[in-house]
């Protein structure tokens, strides 16, 4: 299983970031914006979990994943593939948010994928690679929009 392990920032608290990635409003793609609108579809939210499919369609990739979210741990909040078309079933990713002096947060990712297409490798493989720099800048610019909304100037 591909595993990857990010660090990345916000200006957000923690509870606020939580509240971001959480946030499965109709506006997710828009302010998520590696999720394409029409592979969005919410199955059902709760209190501490969601079941959710999203997905992305960028050139030759087409990809979707139905999620488990649970963030019933306070800090931790992780989404696991149901079914997929590109990842097993058990796959995941856990964002581990933890407050900063500034007020702000720091945001440990553990990716954990196992690609079932040929394509899809290729694509773990380019993310190894690169560290997660692509997962990265995805996981920046997402909590960047909710800066905007959230805090003051």
């Amino acid at each position: 299983m591909p595993r990857l392990e990010m660090r990345s920032g916000s200006r957000l608290s923690p509870d606020q970031v939580v509240q971001a990635l959480t946030d499965f409003s109709p506006r997710r793609p828009q302010m998520w914006t590696g999720i394409t609108s029409s592979y969005y579809e919410v199955h059902s939210v709760g209190d501490s979990e969601a079941h959710v499919r999203e997905g992305t369609k960028q050139g030759p990739l087409d990809v979707w994943a139905k999620e488990h979210y649970d963030w019933s741990t306070p800090g931790v909040v992780s989404w696991t593939v149901e079914e997929s078309n590109f990842c097993t079933p058990g796959s995941y990713v856990k964002a581990t948010i933890t407050p900063r002096d500034d007020g702000g947060s720091d945001i440990r990712c553990e990716w954990e994928r196992t690609p079932t297409t040929f394509m899809t490798r290729l694509v773990f493989v380019m993310l190894k690679l690169t560290g997660g720099k692509a997962i990265e800048a995805s996981m920046r610019k997402g909590l960047a929009n909710y800066e905007r909304e959230m805090l003051p100037d």
